[in-house]
């Protein structure tokens, strides 16, 4: 039985239907999870493969209706969301009240606080995760919120060194907040759109780690990133040069032939205590990391971006560690019940 991805509300009577039909066993109990998101995501996220598993393991997935009170829809295991604005926020957060059997992904006011590159970063700086397997901060970084002639004294007082990264201070997920620029000199600052965030920029061998989280899974993939930047090329090179997304865009580079110390993924203990760290602080469990490992050390690495929701799409076996990650939720959900 084939279900169409507009059905907004199923009831009682057609749950036990779609449960007999199509999950005959050994799933007891159909798992509905209503997702609000973009076209554009839906398009990358919901695709046939990840469908077909879902109801394979007794997984459906329903468009909810935003011209709809959402309480009026469902009834819903999970709401998987990535949708902005304050209106959207209010129905999320009055739905959680009102529905508290039911999960939400995540909660709104801690996604809220991935939209800001001010506070982004900011638990990851106060964290000071340091051990045998490696130390992680972030880069020095500044904040601009006004007035692009007083950039080159602010960043002297500062004392941020050349060249910098400059980042839309708003990430809320669209093309433009992804868009970054690299100021190789003084002058050039003031070139520069305000509100922005200047990260200083560290060589990091032109590759970067997406580090995909999804509950307590982690998925890393290498990516080519901006190639470092030597004394000579920042002493005779001026401007702002632009870059669209580059760690959405640029190609995968599991498979380049690169230098093996560049190449080497960050330990995975390490990874697992900076996972463990971020959603216990967050409050969040669909995130991903953008780190880069500073070239000529094997073990200092840099998160640089957390982005909420990003395109699993492109994580390898995204399906299979999705589906498990709901099922889970739902299995928690029921212990808790039970318990």
């Amino acid at each position: 039985m084939r279900m169409k991805r507009e059905f907004a509300c199923i009831s009682d009577e057609e749950r036990r239907e779609e449960e007999i039909i199509t999950f005959p066993s050994p799933q007891k109990k159909l798992v509905v999870v209503g997702y609000a998101l973009t076209s554009k995501k839906t398009k990358s996220f919901l695709k046939p493969k990840l469908e077909g598993l879902a109801r394979n393991k007794g997984i459906l997935f329903v468009a909810i209706d935003q011209k709809r009170p959402l309480s009026d829809q469902g009834p819903f295991d999970i709401v998987l969301h990535k949708l902005t604005g304050k209106e959207w926020r209010q129905i999320l957060e009055d739905y959680r009240q009102t529905h508290p059997e039911v999960t939400v992904l995540d909660p709104p006011d801690a996604i809220q606080h991935l939209r800001n590159r001010q506070s982004m970063l900011q638990c990851v700086a106060d964290m000071n995760l340091s051990n045998s397997y490696g130390k992680v901060g972030v880069p020095k970084q500044l904040v601009i919120e006004r007035d692009a002639s007083l950039i080159p004294d602010v960043v002297a007082k500062a004392g941020l060194n050349l060249p910098l990264v400059a980042k839309p201070l708003v990430a809320d997920g669209s093309a433009k907040s992804h868009e970054l620029s690299l100021a190789y000199d003084q002058y050039s600052l003031q070139k520069l759109e305000p509100p922005l965030v200047l990260q200083e920029f560290v060589n990091h061998g032109g590759v970067l780690f997406k580090v995909y989280i999804v509950g307590e899974a982690i998925k890393v993939v290498r990516r080519f990133s901006l190639p470092d930047v030597s004394k000579q090329e920042l002493s005779s090179t001026a401007g702002v040069f632009r870059f669209p997304r580059v760690s959405c865009a640029a190609a995968s580079a599991d498979d380049a032939d690169l230098d093996p110390i560049v190449a080497e993924l960050p330990p995975r203990p390490l990874l697992e205590r900076l996972a463990k760290e971020l959603r216990r602080q967050l409050g969040l469990r669909l995130f991903n990391l953008d780190i880069i490992r500073e070239h000529g050390t094997r073990d200092r690495f840099y998160v640089i971006d957390i982005n909420y929701f990003p395109g699993y799409g492109k994580m390898p076996e995204y399906e299979h560690i999705f589906t498990d990650f709901l099922l889970g939720l739902v299995q928690s959900q029921y212990k808790k019940k039970s318990g």
